[in-house]
């Protein structure tokens, strides 16, 4: 594949495309383009999505169920094996062989079950507690739906997901070309 099909694909520049894998290494073969399948494989390494993830989800409501129900997440390799919620309605329910734990067991299945990143979908008030116990029980990184800003050591990487702020974004993309009312 030609770096003028991958930059029509990803909505760039020929260019970009190269530039972009330059930072990797070497790819491809002037006049020749990627080899697909070498390609695929290299960036998925690069990417760390050439192995499965165990995954911690911490919050089992709305949000926290709607995550774990998405088929994405275990199709591209990552992996819930543990769902931990402080409402004892939800503690021992099973969801999709995964049962609903309390958070007191939270380092011991960290450690057990090879846990490296976490969900945060718990309310602003407990996201930075168990944002802290997981760093302390040796989660690499952390997807946090909290709307609060984590304070973690900088070893371990913070992914926020605002969703008012993403929609504040999309409102301000269609009314900027609105006119005055």
């Amino acid at each position: 594949m030609s770096s003028e099909e991958l930059a029509a694909r990803g909505q760039t520049t020929a260019a970009q495309v190269r530039k972009d894998l330059s930072h990797f290494g070497s790819f491809g073969k002037r006049g020749l383009g990627y080899p697909v399948d070498e390609l695929r494989a290299r960036l998925r390494r690069i990417l760390g999505i050439d192995r499965t993830w165990n995954v911690g989800l911490v919050g089992a409501g709305r949000i926290g169920l709607a995550l774990f129900e998405y088929p994405a997440f275990r199709a591209r390799g990552f992996d819930c094996v543990a769902i931990f919620d402080s409402d004892p309605e939800k503690i021992g329910r099973e969801l999709g062989g995964v049962v609903v734990q309390d958070p007191s067991a939270f380092e011991e299945a960290v450690r057990a079950l090879g846990i490296e990143l976490i969900v945060l979908a718990v309310p602003a008030e407990a996201a930075q507690e168990m944002a802290q116990r997981g760093v302390d029980a040796g989660v690499r990184g952390i997807l946090n739906f909290a709307p609060i800003r984590l304070n973690v050591p900088p070893r371990v990487p913070v992914e926020d997901v605002n969703l008012v702020m993403e929609l504040e974004a999309l409102s301000f993309q269609i009314s900027k070309d609105e006119p005055d009312a």
